[in-house]
Parts: C-alpha cells; sequence; structure tokens
C-alpha cells in the first residue's frame, strides 16, 4: 500500500517516507481532504486560479493563486511567496475542490494575494531540510531561554520558513506573556526574524501528534479541524466515572471523543422517566441509584421501615407505572412484579472436594463430632486440674 503522491516501492512501501506502508493518516500529510479526482482519468471540467499548499507535513495550510500557463497536481512540491520571503510547501488540493474547501473555511478569495512562484527545485528541497534540522536544536534552546528570563510559557513547536530567514515560534500560557525581551534575545541568538503565535493547548497537541488511550493517532492530528468545548456533562450522560485522569486527552483538556456518542445517548435516555428519582410502595422507599441505557433498567436503593436496604434493577415500563401511581397518592404493594417474574431456580450443590458432607452423617455422630472439637480443650484443663488434687 502506498501513498498516490509518493508512489510505492515495489508495490509494498512508500518511497520516500518512512510510514512502512501504513498511512494512517491518508497519506504522507495530515488533515488531508480527499483529491477524488486525482485517482481518476478524468480532467478537471474547469481550471481554477487557487490551490492548496501544506507546510511541515500539514502542521499548516494556506491557499495561493497559481497563474493560468501554470500546470501543477496534487502531491508536487511548490516554492511560495509569502510576503516576507520563501516558502515551500506541497500541493494537497487542486480544481474545483479547493473552491468547495474555501467555502468550508470561509476563506474570500479577494484576499488570497500571495502567488505560487514555480516548482521546487532539488537546491529548494535540500535547503527546506536544512531548516527542518535545524527545529529541534532551536526549539531546545529557545525553551532555555524562556526559562532562563522567568517567563510562564510552553514553547511548543518551531517552523522555520523555507529560506531560512523567518522563524515561527508556537507557545502556550495561561495569560498574557510579555515577551519583548524574548524576542530580542531570540533575534541574537538565531539571527532569523522572529515570529511568536500564542495557540491552545488543542491546537499544540495537533502540531506536536501523539496517541491516544484507544491506541490510534489523535483525531486533531488527522482529520478534525474545529475543536467544541466538552464539559463534564457528557460523561455523566454516558454513565462514566468523573476521573479526569482517565477523562483527559494528551493536551490535558477533556477527550474530543466524548461529543461523539453523545447525541445518541441523549436520544436514549429520553426514553426514560425524567423525575423518577424517588419510588414509594408499602414495603418501603426507593432511591434511585444508576441507570444502565443499553439494557434499559433502572437500579434503586430500596430502605424498609426497619431500615434494611436493599438493591432492584427496574425495567423502564415498571418504573413509569409505580412512578404514575405514587402521582395520583397510591402506594403500590412491592418495587419488583411478582407477575411477571420466573420461578426461582433450585440449584443442586455437588460436593467437588472429596469430603464428606454435614448432611450425609447420622444426628449423632455429627453431635459428638462437634461436641469433640468444642470440648478438646476443656477436658485438657481439667484433668491437669485433677492430676494436682492426687498429688
Amino acid at each position: 500500500m502506498g501513498c498516490a503522491t509518493c508512489g510505492s516501492k515495489n508495490g509494498s512501501s512508500p518511497k520516500g517516507c518512512n510510514s512502512n506502508g501504513g498511512c494512517s493518516t491518508g497519506g504522507c500529510n495530515r488533515l488531508n481532504t480527499f483529491d477524488w479526482l486525482s485517482e481518476t482519468q478524468i480532467d478537471d471540467f474547469a481550471d481554477f486560479e487557487f490551490v492548496e499548499v501544506s507546510f511541515k507535513n500539514g502542521a499548516r495550510k494556506d491557499f495561493y493563486r497559481i497563474s493560468p500557463h501554470m500546470h501543477v497536481q496534487s502531491g508536487d512540491m511548490v516554492v511560495v511567496d509569502n510576503g516576507s520571503g520563501y516558502d515551500v510547501g506541497r500541493i494537497s488540493l487542486t480544481g474545483q475542490l479547493v473552491g468547495l474547501q474555501m467555502k468550508k473555511k470561509k476563506v474570500n478569495r479577494d484576499r488570497i494575494l500571495h502567488p505560487v512562484v514555480r516548482e521546487a527545485g532539488q537546491r529548494d528541497l535540500e535547503k527546506l531540510g536544512e531548516a527542518r534540522d535545524l527545529e529541534k536544536k532551536t526549539l531546545v534552546r529557545a525553551r532555555a531561554i524562556a526559562r532562563s528570563l522567568g517567563l510562564e510559557m510552553k514553547i511548543g513547536d518551531v517552523e522555520y520558513q523555507g529560506d531560512k530567514r523567518k522563524a515561527t515560534f508556537y507557545f502556550t500560557a495561561n495569560g498574557r506573556v510579555d515577551f519583548r525581551e524574548l524576542i530580542r534575545h531570540y533575534a541574537k541568538e538565531f539571527r532569523v526574524k522572529i515570529e511568536m503565535r500564542q495557540i491552545g493547548s488543542r491546537q499544540e497537541s495537533s502540531r506536536i501528534g501523539g496517541l491516544g488511550s484507544c491506541g490510534r493517532e489523535l483525531c486533531c492530528s488527522t482529520w478534525l479541524t474545529t475543536f467544541k468545548s466538552v464539559s463534564t456533562r457528557a460523561a455523566r450522560y454516558q454513565n462514566l466515572a468523573i476521573n479526569q485522569s482517565k477523562l483527559s486527552g494528551q493536551c490535558g483538556r477533556l477527550k474530543c471523543c466524548l461529543n461523539y456518542e453523545l447525541d445518541l445517548y441523549t436520544e436514549a435516555l429520553d426514553q426514560f422517566p425524567m423525575k423518577a428519582e424517588v419510588l414509594k410502595t408499602k414495603k418501603g422507599t426507593g432511591q434511585l441509584m444508576k441507570v444502565d441505557i443499553f439494557k434499559k433498567l433502572m437500579y434503586y436503593s430500596i430502605k424498609n421501615q426497619i431500615g434494611k436496604i436493599s438493591f432492584a434493577s427496574l425495567p423502564i415500563d415498571r418504573v413509569r407505572f409505580l412512578y404514575e401511581q405514587n402521582k395520583a397518592g397510591d402506594l403500590p404493594d412491592e418495587f419488583e412484579d411478582r407477575s411477571a417474574m420466573l420461578d426461582e431456580v433450585s440449584l443442586d450443590f455437588e460436593d467437588v472436594t472429596g469430603g464428606v458432607e454435614l448432611k450425609e452423617l447420622p444426628k449423632h455422630q455429627r453431635r459428638r463430632k462437634s461436641r469433640g472439637k468444642r470440648n478438646s480443650g476443656r477436658g485438657r484443663r481439667r484433668g491437669s486440674k485433677g492430676f494436682k488434687k492426687k498429688n
């Protein structure tokens, strides 16, 4: 299995990337839109003057103009003009699909001014590789400088421009940070144009990537583009334990996947009685403890008049019947409907230990055996006292 953009080597593993045939993110690029027209032999019915270009394997994407005489395809490496220099990226989408993507992201065509200059040559790709090699060293040094200045911020990622004249530092912070002194230190240390960009914790995890507790790649780094707020209410609707360590993702926030099945749970909960937390019968009062959405059962702790507590699992119809009876002022006899219950099954237990059961012994042997065990200690003490009296 190989990517459509990089081809395959001997029909098994992609050439040029180290995915070894996995390509679980839809190619060698993250957050890709499937370009189904590029997989067919049909040409696009009309040329489109814009293309989508991705940088650093999909960590950042933008739209650029192309000239009418330039013929490019998805997967081509191109040199673009960013206004502050030149950058090298990969074309991730072409044709009319770009217009749909621009409409989805609400991008105005009149504001796209930067063009695609040319296709990237060998020297451009070598320079881009040198820039990517500098990013890790720059990240370590940038964190050390920020710590020495005592700034409460975390440098999450560094991205160099293709011509190595500009570096963008992505950081996270709880509040506003005065990094004017930090920029002066960065400019003196790295000798490039510095740009600081503050991002959220979810955006940081999407740029860095990783594996979730499900064993798959993070949704935010593969396909998720919009981040909706997640609350603990979503976990309560799904009867999940409110454990912060298990419900939190790599970013430290609640997992985005808690919202995926929330609509199905809310629809299922509409079938349950809403105000049946307390039910009363002649034998006691029941308090709602838990709701099993899949089995459609409601579990109650029942406290009788003596104070003894027992538990019962009631179906939805029975709970609705008891609630209507309580609402009308009547007290049913019992919680469970005995007429609908199955007969109790008596189980015969077998002796699997190989010993003799107590019921097999005659009554006189049982008494003698138990009495001997109980009085064995007393006999020794009496005998010892009697021995002293004789002497």
